[in-house]
Parts: C-alpha cells; sequence; structure tokens
C-alpha cells in the first residue's frame, strides 16, 4: 500500500533543517540512506577542521623559530585526535536521527531512494508520495578511472579521517580544495605527502594570483608533483600500494601506504532517477532550480550541493531557510542571490575568497581597479615575520562597488567577512574604506589597505 506525506525530505544534512516546529500540524516523511547529518557532521568540513585546528599548531611550532622562540611538537596522538573529533560528532548524528524519531508528525525512512514516477517514491521496499518533495541529496566523491584501482584500497575524503593511523606515507591524486586541506593536515602530523596535480598550479578555480602563490608556498611542505597524473596503481608487498605517476619528468613509481583520491565532488542525483519525475538537471548532474529554489517539477524544491557547484555548507543552509519560508509561504516566495558566497580553504596557507576573480572580471567584461597589500606591510604581519601572504580587492569602476576579494594568510577566512559584508548590503569601497574605523594593529588592516589602494586607482 502506497502511503501519503504532506511533504517528503530526501537527504539529512541541511535538509533536516527544512523541518522545524512550523510544519508541526504536516505529516512528513524523511528519507536517509546513510548517517543523519550529512556531508559537513560525518565526513566533511567539521571533522577536517577538528583535525587542521591541531595540524595548524603543529605548523606554527615548525615555524616558531623565526621569532625567536625554539617550539618542538613531542607527538602527535591519533587516536586522541580522533576520539575527540568523532567522539562529539557521531552522538550528535545519532541524537539527530532519535530526535525525528521521536516526533509524532515525523516517519524516517533509512533506505536508497528513487523515483518511480512523478511524485511517487519507492525507498527501500515501500512506496510513497508526497504534495510536496524536497531533494537535499548532497555530492559524494568522483573517482577517476585509473588502471588498477578495483585492486588496491584506496581513501576518498569520506573515509580518509577515520583511518585507525596516521600513514607513513600519502599519495594525493588531485589539486582542488580536499587535497590541499588533507594533504596540509597528514603532512603536519607526519605522512611523507605526495601531491600529483594535473594542471600548472593547485587550486585552479581561485584568483590565478592566488593559485600561483598558493602552489609555490604549498610545494615547500609536500612533495608537489605538478603537469602529472597517476596512469596505474597496484598491490606491492607489505600492504603498500605502487602508484605509477607519469609527468614532465617522465614515469616512475611510487610506494605508499595511502592513495587519497580527491579529483572532486559530484552531485548525487543519479540514484534518484530524476528523470521521472520532470526534474531537469544539467550537464554535470546538477539539479536545475529557479531562484526560488524550485525544480522544474511542480512541487518538488532543491537544495544544497546537489543544485549548486559551489558545494558549501553555509550556502546549503541558507537554501534550506528559503526552501522552508517558501513551503510554508507560497504567495510571498523568497529567492536566493549567490553573488556574495564567501568560501575559504584551510590549508596552509589558508585562503578565504568571495565574488568575481581578477580573471572572470576580464572575461565578463568589468573594468575593475585592483587593491592589494602585503601582509608584511600592516604591522600585525610584522608580528608574524610574514613575507608571503597577501590580500587583493576588485572594485568596479563604474559603480565603486567592490566585485571580488581574495585572501591567502593567517585568519584568512576571518578576514574575507568584511568584503563579504560589504558586497552583501550594497557598500562601495570608499564606504568601508574611509568610514570604518579598524582596529590597529590588528590583520584586518590589510583588507583596509588594500580596499585604500584600489579607491586610490579610481579616479
Amino acid at each position: 500500500m502506497t502511503r501519503h506525506f504532506d511533504l517528503c525530505v530526501i537527504g539529512t544534512g541541511s535538509g533536516n533543517s527544512v523541518v522545524d516546529e512550523r510544519f508541526a500540524d504536516q505529516s512528513v516523511a524523511i528519507v536517509e540512506k546513510g548517517v543523519f547529518g550529512g556531508t559537513c557532521l560525518n565526513r566533511g568540513c567539521i571533522p577536517s577542521k577538528m583535525l587542521i585546528v591541531p595540524a595548524d599548531l603543529v605548523q606554527e611550532a615548525r615555524h616558531s623559530a623565526r621569532l625567536g622562540v625554539d617550539l618542538r611538537v613531542d607527538a602527535v596522538r591519533w587516536g586522541d585526535l580522533t576520539g575527540r573529533v568523532f567522539g562529539r560528532i557521531d552522538p550528535i548524528a545519532e541524537k539527530g536521527r532519535q530526535y525525528r524519531e521521536g516526533l509524532s508528525n515525523v516517519t524516517v525512512f533509512q533506505s536508497e531512494a528513487g523515483f518511480t514516477g512523478p511524485m511517487t517514491l519507492r525507498v527501500g521496499e515501500e512506496e510513497i508520495t508526497a504534495s510536496q518533495f524536497v531533494i537535499a541529496t548532497g555530492a559524494e566523491p568522483v573517482v577517476p578511472e585509473i588502471a588498477g584501482l578495483d585492486s588496491v584500497a584506496y581513501d576518498t575524503s569520506d573515509t580518509l579521517m577515520r583511518r585507525s593511523e596516521v600513514p607513513s606515507r600519502m599519495v594525493v591524486v588531485g589539486g582542488g580544495f580536499i587535497a590541499a586541506e588533507m594533504s596540509h593536515a597528514f603532512s603536519s602530523f607526519g605522512s611523507a605527502v605526495t601531491v600529483v596535480v594535473r594542471g600548472e598550479r593547485m587550486l585552479t578555480g581561485e584568483d590565478d594570483e592566488v593559485s600561483a602563490r598558493f602552489t609555490a608556498e604549498f610545494g615547500q611542505q609536500v612533495d608537489l608533483r605538478l603537469r602529472s597524473t597517476v596512469s596505474s596503481v597496484r598491490p606491492g608487498s607489505d600492504g603498500c600500494i605502487v602508484a605509477t605517476v607519469t609527468g614532465d619528468g617522465g614515469t616512475r613509481e611510487i610506494e605508499t601506504d595511502c592513495l587519497l583520491v580527491a579529483v572532486g565532488r559530484r552531485p548525487t542525483s543519479g540514484p534518484l532517477h530524476l528523470d521521472r519525475t520532470g526534474v531537469d538537471v544539467d550537464g554535470t548532474g546538477h539539479v536545475v532550480t529557479d531562484e526560488f529554489l524550485r525544480t522544474t517539477a511542480e512541487g518538488i524544491w532543491a537544495l544544497g550541493d546537489v543544485r549548486s557547484p559551489l558545494q558549501l555548507k553555509h550556502l546549503a543552509n541558507r537554501d534550506a531557510r528559503v526552501v522552508a519560508h517558501n513551503l510554508l509561504h507560497p504567495d510571498a516566495l523568497h529567492s536566493i542571490d549567490d553573488r556574495a558566497v564567501p568560501h575559504a580553504v584551510f590549508a596552509n596557507p589558508q585562503i578565504g575568497s568571495v565574488g568575481l576573480t581578477e580573471q572572470e572580471c576580464l572575461r565578463q567584461g568589468i573594468d575593475v581597479a585592483v587593491g592589494a597589500r602585503d601582509y608584511g606591510g600592516v604591522a600585525y604581519g610584522w608580528a608574524l615575520e610574514d613575507s608571503t601572504s597577501f590580500a587583493k580587492v576588485l572594485v568596479d569602476r563604474r559603480t565603486g562597488r567592490i566585485v571580488g576579494a581574495h585572501v591567502m594568510g593567517p585568519q584568512a577566512a576571518t578576514l574575507v567577512q568584511i568584503p563579504t559584508q560589504a558586497m552583501a548590503l550594497g557598500n562601495t569601497a570608499e564606504e568601508v574604506a574611509r568610514s570604518v574605523v579598524y582596529p590597529h594593529p590588528a590583520l584586518s588592516e590589510v583588507i583596509e589597505n588594500a580596499l585604500l589602494d584600489a579607491v586610490g586607482k579610481l579616479a
């Protein structure tokens, strides 16, 4: 027998936050094939940052001598690190499931799901219908075709952080933010890390100057193989993996205890059989939505990584708030605006970015004044003895407003909030540079000075 619900939410990452006390009078189905909480809580931004904070401490100790302080790291207690991480997040995931199961108006289905037709979903052995559906299934790691990959035990971002020990040797395939963050963490904890990158730089989605300067700095922390690919892998002796790396320097074999495949993530839309519902997906598998997060099928909404290539938890949380409102207020819909959405890479060095890159401005024909300042040009940068970090802002000459900002260095993820807020509120660069008082000698002065540099070029 088919069961009917007022609302069905598929996915319990940010999708789980859609259903609050305002839906108490509705019958709700929540569908989750795995652990409650989604990628961010269980295998993404939260556990990774809980590991990266101690990794940053290791790096500070290694570079403390330049400040006149000799520090050393006696040990990295991996069991204590991971116990602290998963001892906190695993109970949260379990309590989230228990809470939902305890609500009288909510039915939890823990199974794989796929549509069998318009507004009809098969969940395990059951079939359900709903007046409204929310697709919030997130994204999953991309596993490329590498000869022999199915013959070895490799890791992705879904599994790496739950390893039983820090590997002595690690080969990372990929040059994006996951590769950067995990390479930073594990190299700090003692792994000899080799990063294999197909292109000429890491983080090619960032502003070119950020990407180039990051690559130069990061190459001093790991063995960075640019313009290279892992062409094949095979089992080695004593449980190791042998990776064949081909690049400008020829072909060589590298023995490793851990192979991390981190070439990107794709939306988890395929298993849903959305073609049976009238929901369109684009060429990369992302669910197509309008500015109100409606899909192309009446009564079906989508949010988070399954619809957005930006793949950001804070964006998914914003999406969930918009969808919840729109479900309850169909005559007063809220819309989304992705123009001022910041992102960060918590590697070493750290990166914070928002808006357009300088190259995107050029392609779009936006005439910008570029303002820049090195950390070494402000007092706190002197305290850090910093000679590599910087900030740049891009200001539209026509409007005087900030259209992009990019920071590389300590506290970058926090510093980028200043231009992000200005962009969201429509402030001009001159207003943010001259009307705001910046604390001295805080690192925020690097943003102030970059803005003043750009404003000085507007005349």
